[in-house]
């Protein structure tokens, strides 16, 4: 179940979450027995209840977690694409430049005060 980052599923019915051990079973260890869940309590498996919570993102989570996976599936085309063929090297190179340079000139003019004159007055945002 789940499609989004977090799946919820019964896994290896056979086997408990903490490392099989089914001769020795640790007192808080969990299971799922067929389509129950149970706990060792010291001594025995004991039945939880069969009203489980569910785990679940928001859509805003999952729209953002699309997104990212769109922008990693973009980055990592365009390196390949990059590595085989230098004209594309270096259009990439430009734009982590101008990236780089964005983020440095934000820096400032998030600082600069209003009417002050800004700091960006000749920056020459060419230079490699």
């Amino acid at each position: 179940m789940g499609t989004c980052g977090v799946t919820v599923s019964a896994g290896n019915t056979a086997l408990p979450y903490v490392g099989p051990n089914a001769s020795n079973p640790i007192q808080g260890m969990l299971r799922i027995n067929m389509t129950e869940l149970e706990v060792f309590t010291g001594t025995a498996w004991q039945q939880l209840s069969t009203s489980y919570a569910t785990v679940s993102l928001d859509q805003e989570t999952q729209d953002l977690l699309l997104w990212a996976k769109a922008q990693r599936t973009m980055a990592m085309n365009r390196l390949t694409l990059a590595q085989n063929n230098p004209a594309l090297m270096k259009a990439l190179e430009a734009i982590k430049r101008a990236e780089d340079n964005f983020e440095l000139l934000e820096k400032f003019v998030e600082y600069d005060e209003p009417g002050a004159g800004s700091v960006l007055v000749g920056y020459n945002f060419n230079t490699p």
